[in-house]
This record gives C-alpha cells, sequence and structure tokens, in this order.
C-alpha cells in the first residue's frame, strides 16, 4: 500500500509547475511529519490526475513543492454517476453520510428539505472538508460536488434528464397499520437495481421518520423515480444511505 502522503490541490498540476502550499498542508508536512527538501507528497486535484512532488524549498511556515511525474491520469468521468440526496439528521451521521458518500464513489452530494427534516441548517465548509480527507485517504482522484440545502422538488428538478432516482421507501400503503403494513411495499433493491444498469442514479434517504405520505405518493408518481425497500429492519438514515449506495455499486457501479 502507497504509504506517501495524498493532499488535494486547487493549482494546476505538470512537470515542472511550482506551488505553494496552504498554511494548513504545510504545518502537516513540516511540523507533524517533519519532512524538509526533497520530502515526497502526491498531490491530485481533480483535474490533472496524480503527481509524485517533492518539497523544493521552505519559507518561514509555507513549503513549496515540484511535480516530479505523474503518477495516475485523470481517468474519463465515471457512467454511470451516482449521485445522494439525503435528508440531514443529527451532526455526527451527517458527517458520516458525507463521509461515506465520498468513500462509496458519489460525484454529487445533495442535502434535501423534506416535511419531516429536522436539521435544517448545513455547513458546506464542513461538507467539503470532510469529502476532501476522505479523497484524499481512498486514493479518489476527485471531490464529490456538494450542493446547499435545497427543498426536495427543487433537488430533483436539477438532475440530469434520465437519471433514475431510487427512492428508499420502507412504508407501506395501510393507513394506521405500523410502517404502513404490508400493502403497497417497495420491491427488493436488488431487484429493482439490475433494472437500472447503465444508467445515472440519484439516491434518495429520507429524514427520521421518513417521508409524508403525501411526499410518497409524489415520489410514486414521478417519472424515472424507483420505489425500493432495504429489507424487513427500518434502518437508520445513515445506515440505509451506506447500504443504498453499496448496493448501488455492487450491481450498477464500478465494483463490477
Amino acid at each position: 500500500m502507497p504509504t506517501t502522503l495524498r493532499l488535494f490541490v486547487s493549482a494546476d498540476l505538470s512537470a515542472g509547475s511550482v506551488l505553494v502550499l496552504d498554511d494548513e498542508q504545510s504545518n502537516y508536512l513540516l511540523r507533524v511529519l517533519r519532512l524538509g527538501v526533497g520530502g515526497e507528497v502526491r498531490l491530485f486535484n481533480g483535474r490533472d490526475g496524480e503527481w509524485d512532488t517533492a518539497i523544493t524549498s521552505v519559507t518561514g511556515k509555507r513549503a513549496t513543492v515540484s511535480p516530479v511525474s505523474q503518477r495516475r491520469p485523470q481517468p474519463a468521468p465515471t457512467s454511470p454517476a451516482m449521485t445522494l440526496l439525503f435528508a440531514p439528521v443529527k451532526k455526527d451521521e451527517t458527517d458520516l453520510i458525507v463521509e461515506k458518500a465520498t468513500e462509496l464513489g458519489a460525484v454529487s452530494i445533495c442535502p434535501v428539505l423534506t416535511q419531516r427534516t429536522q436539521t435544517r441548517t448545513v455547513r458546506l465548509d464542513r461538507f467539503n472538508k470532510i469529502a476532501l480527507e476522505a479523497a484524499e485517504q481512498t486514493e479518489r482522484l476527485d471531490l464529490p460536488a456538494i450542493t446547499d440545502l435545497a427543498g426536495l422538488d427543487q433537488a430533483l428538478d436539477v438532475l440530469t434528464p434520465g437519471t433514475a432516482v431510487i427512492f428508499c421507501d420502507e412504508a407501506g400503503d395501510e393507513a394506521g397499520a405500523p410502517w404502513g403494513g404490508d400493502t403497497g411495499r417497495a420491491g427488493p433493491a436488488r431487484a429493482v437495481l439490475e433494472g437500472l444498469r447503465g444508467r445515472n442514479a440519484a439516491i434518495l434517504i429520507g429524514p427520521e421518520g421518513g417521508f409524508t405520505p403525501e411526499e410518497r405518493a409524489f415520489l410514486r408518481a414521478r417519472p424515472d423515480t424507483f420505489a425500493v425497500s432495504l429489507g424487513p429492519r427500518i434502518l437508520r438514515a445513515e445506515t440505509a444511505a451506506i447500504s443504498a449506495m453499496t448496493l448501488w455499486q455492487a450491481v450498477c457501479g464500478d465494483w463490477g
């Protein structure tokens, strides 16, 4: 396994170019890892692949590095692509969802506001930092796009036409029965996903307490929207998100 530190940078990467790392990155290299001139670090920016670079100078608290050779070229965009739409929950659980969505290859992470969403503010700076660290640690060569909190209708409207919305629906249609009874239950996730191979997908995870009957009716009537069940147990929102993304990658994504 590679042991050289990986860092994401926004600057262009090419042979012979020179980059001055920011304070946080420089501090980690120089003070934590105690690297000096000649120390090695791998850099990626989501555009130019991954580069082996070397520290060429240290000025004050800043490290200057220069790309030496390209380790990996930037791959073509993954097709099909997976987006995660989710209703934010408590802070730690939401952070976990963002981290795992990055690890599992989501190209976009979109918090959505539903009728039962309890957390109605998000910190994009925190989400982006979590995603950046997850990408650095998992050998990913790009970062997911993370959008601000939007209403469910708005989040669905901006999806690329033809995107299959995979709606994790654990409820039935029997009013008054626990979790809606058995009538109207969605099909098993894996069986539904088998029919969606090759299509871009947006996985939709609801809030604690699930979607309201009105939201369920809206989603089930929406074109290109497929209700799926994640089994006989009611999962926490973060567990449902991780489970659904894992199933999609295994059936439709790049795990095959």
